[in-house]
């Protein structure tokens, strides 16, 4: 549980006991944002199309062989598929490769971004760890504690 200056609060809770034959385990995410006068739901689970085998594909899409189900396009780097890559997650990473081969811009996070997000993860870490709240930001010491 994350509580700010302001008195927002934020609960996060996360559960890895499905499977790993169950496609969830690869990528999947449901967020709900609650505020007093409106809600955001996200629902990123790629259950939108769900791929269901009796054995393993050679041909085509062809996952990891232990999953006979699979959330098509969950793959966070894309799917490939009839040797093409594949998927929502696909064209962010096509971004990417343009930004960084072409230098084209893209929505992607800054790197103060990405190093923000970073930090509150290893905070999360490090608060599950001690069992404890930690302070933001997080002294050197704690940055080495969570590695």
């Amino acid at each position: 549980m994350i509580t700010f200056d302001d008195g927002t609060v934020y609960h996060l809770n996360i559960s890895w006991a499905l499977p790993v034959t169950w496609p969830g385990a690869v990528y999947s995410l449901e967020v709900d944002i609650v505020g007093t006068t409106g809600v955001l739901t996200i629902d990123d689970t790629h259950r939108d199309i769900v791929l269901a085998v009796s054995k393993p594909q050679s041909e085509g899409y062809n996952p990891d062989a232990t999953r006979l189900v699979d959330f098509m396009g969950s793959y966070p780097p894309g799917d490939m598929a009839l040797g093409e890559l594949r998927g929502p997650m696909a064209d962010e990473t096509v971004s990417w490769l343009n930004r960084v081969a072409l230098g084209l811009s893209t929505p992607a996070a800054t790197v103060e971004e990405a190093h923000r997000n970073l930090m509150l993860t290893k905070a999360l870490d490090l608060s599950a760890k001690r069992k404890a709240p930690v302070k933001l930001p997080l002294s050197d010491e704690d940055v080495s504690a969570v590695a």
